[in-house]
């Protein structure tokens, strides 16, 4: 299957368990990877045989700048969920949400969740 990648999509949102989460935000950096047949699009050069690649953009933003949620994995689920049913040439869609500040003690680049979906058949 072919795929289009839109890679760490940087926002600011105010996801999180804590308090100070939801009151102070934080950054969140997001890729996405779609799987879809994009050989008429390279045949044909038009637009309309492919995905805007700026709409799946405001779609994440959208979702990551938005209502917070508690855990990151409901914004990782809200994405795939948006991204399949507004974009129907997308067969399947891997999201991953990383959160670089979390408020966890000790030393470590980020916390990430990564998640699989598939549109129903």
């Amino acid at each position: 299957m072919d795929k289009i990648y839109l890679n760490r999509c940087a926002f600011y949102g105010y996801h999180g368990v804590f308090p100070e989460e939801n009151k102070l935000g934080q950054r969140f950096n997001v890729d996405v990877e779609l799987e879809l047949d994009l050989q008429k699009a390279g045949q044909s050069d038009n637009m309309e045989d492919s995905i805007d690649y700026g709409a799946v953009y405001q779609v994440i933003k959208q979702v990551v700048e938005g209502k917070a949620f508690r855990l990151i994995e409901t914004v990782a689920e809200t994405i795939s969920s948006k991204l399949l049913h507004k974009f129907t040439l997308i067969h399947a869609c891997r999201i991953k949400v990383d959160k670089p500040d979390p408020p966890i003690h000790g030393h470590y680049q980020s916390v990430a969740v990564e998640i699989y979906r598939e549109r129903l058949k």
